[in-house]
């Protein structure tokens, strides 16, 4: 237990640290969710259906900031910390606890953006049917990218390529994801925050959860799950132990 502790205390100091990524959890919210309105506003509203165009774009603005921030912290920390992590491992920390800290802080962080996006969509004038609902999905769709950001990080280990490889998959995702553009393929549902964008739409318009999209969303964060636990043992150099 103590080693647990210690672990999260040094991975969440690890991330206050970083004046950039404090920035950008207090300032990318606000701008991508009313950007993201502002872009849609252009849109008639009957192309997207049960909200108003600039209502669904904040809605996409506000689980895009919260993806991509995850998604950088989870990143930054594989890239940055993989040679503390394996000193640590070295010195009798097991690898196993090590990367269950990083997951706990991974939380944190969704937990945070996922805050910031959620007050900044109401702020801005969008009505949320169903709060904590809204919010338990944002979280969700922080994880899953948060996850991901492990994945990127532990294949393209420099930060500046990594951002850059990032910041695609959520643009194009995010973009893809919401519907607008009627694609004839099923491999947009493939896309991470194809189920989370789907039920965020649904706890912000109606205050639902659509059951037939909670399995397949938690699905994802399972395989999410192992692929970033096999990530980071690779990147870390070390065999799994508890």
């Amino acid at each position: 237990m103590r080693s647990t502790a210690v672990s999260v205390s040094a991975h969440a100091k690890s991330v206050l640290r970083q004046p950039t990524t404090l920035a950008l959890l207090t300032l990318l919210p606000p701008f991508v969710v009313v950007l993201y309105g502002a872009a849609m506003a252009s849109f008639p509203d009957a192309v997207v259906g049960e909200a108003s165009a600039t209502a669904y774009g904040r809605i996409g603005g506000a689980l895009f900031a919260t993806a991509f921030l995850s998604g950088l912290v989870g990143l930054f920390g594989t890239v940055s910390a993989a040679r503390a992590d394996r000193y640590l491992s070295f010195a009798g920390y097991p690898a196993g606890v090590l990367f269950v800290t990083r997951l706990v802080v991974a939380v944190g962080v969704a937990a945070v953006a996922a805050g910031a996006s959620l007050a900044t969509l109401s702020a801005a004038g969008t009505d949320v049917a169903s709060v904590p609902r809204a919010y338990a999905v944002l979280v969700l769709a922080g994880i899953i990218y948060g996850l991901l950001g492990v994945v990127v990080g532990a294949l393209v280990t420099r930060e500046l390529e990594g951002s850059l490889v990032l910041v695609f998959l959520a643009d194009m995702d995010s973009f893809l994801s919401g519907d607008v553009l009627r694609l004839d393929t099923e491999l947009v549902t493939y896309l991470p925050l194809h189920h989370p964008h789907t039920l965020f739409v649904a706890t912000v318009t109606e205050g639902t959860f659509p059951s037939d999209t909670v399995l397949p969303a938690l699905g994802y964060l399972g395989v999410l799950g192992v692929a970033a636990g096999v990530a980071y043992a690779a990147a870390t150099g070390r065999r799994w132990s508890l």
